[in-house]
């Protein structure tokens, strides 16, 4: 398939043709999850742009532009005229090397499974389909990233570029329970906190050290406090580490923390009383990095395209639509934040995200396919 698309196409031509590619998607889909990705490893990411890249020049007509990060190749297929709609999405995926090898993409009737299937590869290769349907083509960009998974550090500045330039956003996230679209997000942020106490001998002089993991459990409860349910912030201590034997005082402790919060302001208020931690123990100390990285994506930068949406669900035979909140971040926080009309969820339908358990429905493809190609149209021609 080629992109040969030059005259418009009515929703029902459009969905007749993409319920025809569905077998087509899938075999993508298979080589697409079967080529491995984890975030942190470069030469996985390396393959996954190229893989993308052939795939893109296939069925788009044209070849994208590899762009190089710190974290792997970003890739970025542009239209052939002026741009109005960007389309984003990542390769990366959160499993491990070797994951490919234990348990790659399978089929059971409707459904798919692969690791990144649900998160997000199975979205990437129906957009694509979806937009090489239409002739609007011409208008679009498709931006897939390869460090999302880690924080997008290495694309944030490149996603808030193609999405000022564009002025409106399709974010290929999984979509929630049922297919629902994503209205709006939390801000979301990591914070790091480091324990330095002194180390001696547990049995001999335990009272000559300082302990960095008493310190810790102190500051647990403390750190907990921060989070304000009844606004929807949340403060998640995570992962935490300390010691180095079991007859060692242990000099260092470590813990990570999740933070989300709904309502801006918060940011500040969790950035500074994180960074008012003091240590309870003479002689310790507490340092603290890291912060708010995503802010939130409110329904405000999302309610007129998700009435396109509905309105183009309506024309293609999709039915009724759902829009959600949802308290995880995505690149449309980042979108969004910078005043650009954004809409997210739109990829495959499914569930198990970053779990062993995820998993699409391989039906419904040509169905989410047709739902981007319909938004290119409303948004192109609007």
């Amino acid at each position: 398939m080629t992109l040969g698309v030059s005259d418009h196409r009515t929703a029902a031509q459009v969905r007749a043709h993409l319920d025809a590619q569905g077998d087509a998607m899938i075999a993508d889909l298979e080589k697409f999850v079967n080529v491995e990705s984890p975030s942190l490893e470069r030469e996985c990411l390396d393959r996954s742009a190229h893989f993308l890249a052939d795939l893109m020049t296939r069925v788009l007509g044209s070849p994208p532009t590899l762009i190089e990060s710190d974290r792997g190749p970003h890739v970025h297929w542009k239209g052939s005229a002026d741009t109005k709609v960007l389309i984003v999405g990542h390769h990366d995926t959160v499993f491990p090397l070797g994951t490919v090898a234990r348990r790659p993409f399978t089929r059971e009737g409707n459904t798919g499974r692969g690791p990144g299937i649900f998160d997000m590869k199975a979205g990437i290769v129906q957009a694509i389909y979806g937009v090489a349907a239409v002739k609007e083509w011409y208008h679009t960009e498709i931006l897939i990233t390869a460090d999302e998974e880690v924080g997008s550090h290495a694309s944030r500045a490149l996603l808030e570029e193609r999405a000022l330039a564009t002025g409106a956003v399709l974010v290929l996230e999984p979509s929630a329970d049922g297919g629902a679209l994503k209205i709006a997000r939390k801000g979301t942020g990591t914070f790091n906190v480091t324990i330095t106490g002194r180390a001696s001998h547990a049995g001999l002089e335990p009272e000559k050290g300082i302990n960095a993991l008493v310190e810790l459990a102190a500051q647990v409860p403390r750190i907990a406090a921060i989070a304000r349910p009844e606004v929807g912030t949340t403060v998640t201590p995570t992962v935490a580490k300390a010691g180095t034997a079991d007859n060692v005082v242990p000099d260092l402790a470590t813990i990570a923390v999740d933070v989300r919060c709904v309502i801006p302001e918060e940011k500040d208020r969790l950035e500074g009383e994180m960074s008012r931690l003091t240590a309870t123990l003479a002689g310790a100390r507490v340092e603290v990095s890291g912060g708010m990285n995503r802010p939130p994506m409110h329904e405000s930068m999302t309610k007129e395209l998700f009435a396109i949406a509905e309105k183009v669900a309506g024309e293609y035979g999709i039915g009724d639509l759902r829009g959600v909140a949802v308290g995880g971040g995505s690149d449309g926080n980042l979108t969004a934040a910078v005043g650009v009309r954004t809409l997210d969820g739109l990829g495959a339908v499914g569930a198990g995200a970053h779990a062993e358990t995820e998993h699409v429905r391989l039906d419904l493809m040509p169905e989410r396919a047709a739902l981007v190609a319909g938004l290119v149209q409303a948004i192109v021609n609007g």
